[in-house]
């Protein structure tokens, strides 16, 4: 499956999601081999805008350079409060053009604000982020969040309170969706609730490795679909790290839907669903052992594949 949207949790650079994902999508690319990392979201430390922002990308530059060899290209864009017009029209360019842009970590509303801010003050268009990134979409490129940018990716960020929630819209790549990250089972009682809460949405907690690799659009027939391919990456070996990896230690990633009912998804597994334009039709079906189980009865189902589905919708 060719993804527009990985979302994904991670403790370090593991390489089911760093390299077939992330590095060899970028060295597929038809017009570049770039890999745009914007680390906006980390927050000043010791009085410096830079400390964190260097930091996070030094956590990715040394695994990009590997790749050195092959022509891959990799570059990041930094948050200060003195840029000028001409630094933030080229990184639109950038942001347009790169075949692969990763929304780093650090705080989700934090990154949020300034990725909008940045369009309100040099282009008076606030959404002028978010509208670039569908864009992308709407060409097949890759747009990736870890951490904070995962929050940033889907329609909301999660929070364990919702009493407020003008603020925490996301950028929708990953459409009707919202997810817990560094998640583990002591956490389901907020999945099950956020389930609850906003049954429109399909809640998934992504453990240390794990992730969502994701699409959506529009069918012949009106009808919106959506994909979910599940990540679960165990590939990350070093036995220092191992209380950080929760897929190591047998995590999958947890779901809830709007009854209660709990389903664990393992790396390979996907998640098809359909809705019409009005929101009255929303089935969807998801892949176990092999075989594709209707969502809501989770009895075998009646079509043999994905493709079969939307072809039938």
């Amino acid at each position: 499956m060719k993804g527009t949207s990985l979302v994904y949790s991670s403790h370090d650079r593991s390489d089911l999601i760093h390299d077939h994902f992330i590095v060899q999508r970028a060295l597929r690319g038809e017009d570049n081999r770039r890999i745009l990392f914007l680390p906006m979201s980390e927050t000043p430390q010791n009085g410096s805008e830079y400390e964190r922002q260097e930091f996070a990308w030094g956590n990715f530059r040394y695994f990009f350079s590997f790749y050195d060899r092959f022509g891959l290209e990799y570059l990041p864009f930094y948050w200060n409060s003195g840029l000028r017009a001409e630094d933030v029209e080229t990184f639109w360019h950038s942001l347009w053009s790169s075949e692969v842009v990763i929304l780093g970590g650090g705080h989700s509303v934090t990154g949020l604000h300034r990725y909008k801010e940045l369009g309100a003050r040099f282009n008076g268009e606030p959404g002028l982020f978010g509208r670039i990134l569908h864009e992308r979409k709407a060409r097949g490129l890759l747009t990736v969040g870890f951490s904070a940018g995962a929050d940033q990716l889907c329609e909301h960020i999660f929070r364990r309170t919702y009493d407020d929630y003008t603020d925490t819209k996301g950028f929708g790549l990953v459409r009707k969706s919202m997810i817990t990250l560094h998640h583990d089972s002591s956490r389901n009682g907020d999945l099950w609730d956020a389930a609850r809460r906003f049954g429109d949405y399909r809640v998934f907690g992504l453990p240390n490795d794990a992730g969502l690799n994701t699409d959506w659009g529009v069918l012949p027939s009106g009808n919106i679909w959506q994909i979910y391919e599940f990540v679960v990456d165990r590939t990350w070996d070093i036995p220092s790290d191992q209380f950080h990896i929760r897929t190591r230690q047998g995590a999958l990633i947890d779901h809830f839907d709007p009854h209660g009912r709990h389903w664990a998804f393992d790396n390979g597994d996907h998640l098809v669903r359909i809705q019409s334009p009005d929101g009255r039709f929303d089935e969807s079906w998801m892949t176990a052992g092999g075989g594709l189980l209707h969502y809501g009865t989770r009895a075998p189902s009646r079509y043999s594949s994905i493709a079969e589905i939307l072809a039938s919708h």
